[in-house]
Formats: C-alpha cells, sequence, structure tokens
C-alpha cells in the first residue's frame, strides 16, 4: 500500500468532509450537511473525530439573531489530504495501466 494512504481519511464521511473543506477557507455546517445529504449528529461525529486528529477546527460564531457553526481544514489536514489524494490518484494509475488491451492474467 502507498505510504501516503491514509485509512482515517479514507473513511468515506471524513473524505467527503474534507474534499469540501479543500478549496474553501471556512464552511458552513449546514452546507456541509446539505452537501453530504446527511443528519446533524452523523456530521458532528465525524468533525469531531477530524477535530481530535487535528485535521479540521471549527468555530462558533454567536451574535445578535446569528449563530453559526463554521468548519476548515488546518494546515496539518491540508496536507494529509494532499497526500491522500496523491496516493489515490497513484492507486488509480497503476489500475489504468494494468487494464491495457491484450493483458489477460
Amino acid at each position: 500500500m502507498d505510504s501516503d494512504f491514509n485509512e482515517f481519511l479514507h473513511v468515506p464521511a471524513r473524505l467527503a468532509i474534507v474534499a469540501l473543506l479543500a478549496p474553501v477557507r471556512w464552511a458552513e455546517f449546514g452546507f456541509l450537511r446539505e452537501s453530504l445529504e446527511t443528519s446533524d449528529s452523523a456530521l458532528s461525529k465525524q468533525l469531531s473525530a477530524l477535530v481530535t486528529e487535528g485535521y479540521v477546527e471549527v468555530r462558533k460564531e454567536r451574535g445578535v439573531g446569528i449563530r453559526r457553526t463554521l468548519a476548515r481544514l488546518t494546515p496539518e489536514g491540508r496536507a494529509a489530504f494532499r497526500r491522500h489524494a496523491a496516493a489515490l490518484e497513484r492507486i488509480a494509475a497503476l489500475a489504468r495501466v494494468s487494464e491495457q488491451p491484450g493483458e489477460d492474467f
């Protein structure tokens, strides 16, 4: 297995979260929930795991009539996602090479 393959991040829900967070500075909890088509509790559980691992930072904003939760990748999370994505690309490239016509195994 590729040494950059990250089994923790490869959990589908976590991978989807970090993929959504990768191109943005901050994302609202509601955006993540709707994009992933998941429940508040399921998203909270995965965000908590990512926070514990040091990959995601969560911030709660409260003001007059405003209450929202935001999430973003930490520098460590961004680096881990890039390494994992590169590992997946290398794995996929190997699969494409093995699909060359005329090569039966």
